[in-house]
């Protein structure tokens, strides 16, 4: 009985010879996009799974390989059968989760079904049952990712969901990824990868924060001290005379914190506030000022 077939380099949206790094980033935009947690589209879920075939195949070169063998002549939701000569094997382990086109490829769960290549090629009639490690992303808020320790989310398989905790080390920043062994169906890995939301005051680049700080222009032609907000409480740090729009002052070690101990860089960017209404007095002595060059 044929099953339909499934074009993982379609579902990924790269091509047959993407190299690793273009189907992982290509995997992790979409994960993001259609995580049951945070999308809204009615075939997220679906989605998602779908997604995750895909990069399992096609993250590992063994299967990849394997997967290639078909050809290229297959159209997705075609009718597969396999080809002429399988072995029809029973396996001990569960493969739910994934579609019957994996399955028949690469091996069914309890109920028995195709074999997979290596089962062929070999002449083997049992294989262990694959360890299928899953990817997840997590969004944090910039204090959150600051403060560290032990975060909850809620982690969805194939067998529903459940909350799992992370410890997050100092150093997070955006994109790092968080190993938690053995905590994905079936016993693989789960690896955690972490984003941080855009903040309303902070701008984020890797260790380093940026923001900006609105000043009148006569401060910024005098100079004056300034008092700004960071993350940990108030500093003050002087404006030098004549300093210019979209012009940094940096504060060291006061950005977010390092693996190595220590913290990055936080960049103040001067943005000058024009006067748009002025007293006649205001306006006679900026004409002043105009004469005197």
């Amino acid at each position: 009985m044929g099953v339909q077939y499934k074009d993982y380099y379609e579902i990924l949206g790269v091509s047959r010879d993407a190299k690793p790094d273009e189907i992982r980033k290509a995997y992790r935009k979409l994960a993001k996009q259609y995580h049951p947690d945070v999308s809204k589209e009615k075939n997220a879920e679906e989605k998602y799974k779908e997604i995750n075939e895909a990069y399992e195949v096609l993250k590992d070169p063994e299967k990849r390989q394997k997967y290639d063998t078909l050809g290229m002549n297959w159209q997705s939701g075609q009718d597969f059968t396999p080809p002429p000569g399988w072995q029809h094997v029973e396996f001990g382990g569960d493969m739910g989760g994934f579609s019957d086109f994996f399955q028949t490829i690469f091996g069914s769960g309890k109920r028995g079904g195709f074999g997979n290549f290596q089962d062929i090629f070999s002449g083997s009639g049992y294989r262990q049952p694959m360890h299928s490690d899953s990817e997840v992303s997590v969004t944090l808020s910039l204090e959150e990712a600051v403060r560290g320790g032990v975060h909850n989310f809620v982690f969805s398989g194939s067998n529903g969901k459940r909350n799992l905790k992370v410890n997050l080390p100092k150093g997070i920043t955006e994109g790092s990824r968080i190993r938690l062994p053995g905590k994905a169906e079936g016993g693989g890995d789960i690896y955690v990868t972490i984003h941080i939301a855009p903040h309303k005051i902070f701008e984020v680049n890797e260790n380093d924060l940026t923001r900006e700080i609105k000043i009148p222009v006569y401060d910024a032609v005098l100079g004056k001290d300034i008092t700004v907000g960071t993350l940990d409480g108030e500093v003050t740090i002087k404006m030098p005379p004549g300093i210019q729009d979209g012009q940094k002052l940096r504060i060291r070690g006061k950005g977010l914190p390092k693996r190595d101990g220590t913290n990055g860089d936080l960049y103040v960017r001067v943005k000058i506030e024009i006067p748009r209404h002025l007293t006649q007095k205001q306006q006679d002595l900026w004409q002043e000022l105009a004469k005197l060059g």
